[in-house]
């Protein structure tokens, strides 16, 4: 099969495409995916710049997120059958194969049935930022009906689903983004207060729509000072959701400790990393409830633009260069 090859940390051009081996199902409970596309997600970009977890087996294949046709399955699968169609989040962490590839082996827990409204570049653009936002908002930050919630960079990949997330949940949605041509964008999503963050002080827009009280729920996709200077939008008492390491080169949590704030960290990554066979079930019964969703009209997934898998160091040129609305996807 052709895949595309990590072969060494660095920019982007270390990603090559190449001849390799068609993974083989090793397991009885395993399914053998011919990979329609592959989403393209920030942890792609980090592995590739900085190195994968597992940086004793290189060369690598990248990607988290993949969407296909089953092609084989083992002796004990009993959830699919060959010829159907399936999306998931799994491998591309260094250790296992991951998408970036016209095949992949994947054991049948993890995988599930793909949203019949959605074409397999929809699908391949889903998992993570699906699994990322349903757990930060649903899960960390424990968003009730009629809450309010921040949610920074409203146009990106996680943070246009956690806008339709937290309307379905019943909460009133404020959001940041960086152009004025996102601003219908993120309405058309449902958002209710939209703040262009590089005109105006989020804060201070937060705190005027809240009538100086601040939001139920922040949560972060940004990182940096932002982080730390979202500890002003919430209210005492109240969440903040963060995606990113918090870095202390930006702040301290002195303020968020005086408003009695709740700080929660969230990498939907733990259960892949960690081997947590109950928590990574757990995931793929978010991805089912989310095609469920999906196929009643109520959730979308956007894709800005697609590439050919040979074209997927340009792929991560865009992403990083930031700004863009909705996801990447590499097609086979």
């Amino acid at each position: 099969m052709k895949a595309i090859i990590m072969t060494e940390v660095g920019e982007p051009n270390v990603l090559q495409l190449q001849d390799v081996p068609d993974p083989k199902i090793q397991s009885e409970t395993e399914i053998l995916v011919r990979l329609k596309a592959a989403g393209i997600n920030p942890i792609d970009t980090k592995l590739r710049s900085r190195g994968t977890f597992y940086p004793d087996q290189m060369p690598s294949i990248l990607g988290c997120d993949g969407a296909g046709i089953i092609e084989a399955v083992g002796s004990e699968v009993e959830k699919f059958q060959v010829g159907d169609a399936v999306y998931f989040c799994q491998g591309g962490l260094g250790e296992q194969s991951g998408n970036y590839a016209e095949l992949i082996v994947v054991d049948e827990k993890f995988a599930t049935l793909k949203p019949q409204s959605l074409s397999f570049i929809e699908a391949a653009a889903s998992p993570l930022v699906l699994i990322t936002a349903w757990e930060a908002l649903y899960d960390r930050g424990r968003l009730q009906p009629g809450q309010k919630v921040l949610i920074h960079a409203g146009a990106g990949g996680v943070g246009h689903v956690a806008i339709q997330l937290a309307k379905l949940q019943g909460a009133e949605v404020a959001t940041t983004v960086g152009s004025d041509e996102n601003i219908d964008f993120v309405k058309q999503l449902g958002a209710d207060f939209v703040i262009n963050y590089k005109q105006t002080d989020f804060v201070e827009n937060v705190l005027e729509w809240t009538q100086g009280e601040g939001v139920d729920l922040a949560f972060d996709t940004v990182g940096k000072e932002v982080f730390y200077q979202t500890v002003f939008a919430i209210k005492n008492y109240g969440d903040l959701v963060t995606i990113l390491e918090p870095d202390p080169k930006f702040g301290t949590f002195k303020d968020a400790r005086l408003k009695n704030l709740r700080i929660s960290l969230e990498l939907m990554l733990t259960p892949m990393l960690q081997s947590r066979m109950d928590d990574q079930l757990d995931q793929t019964k978010i991805l089912q409830q989310c095609a469920r969703l999906m196929d009643e009209g109520k959730l979308k997934i956007v894709v800005n633009q697609t590439f050919p898998l040979a074209e997927a160091a340009e792929a991560h040129q865009q992403l990083e260069a930031g700004g863009m609305k909705g996801k990447l996807v590499l097609t086979m």
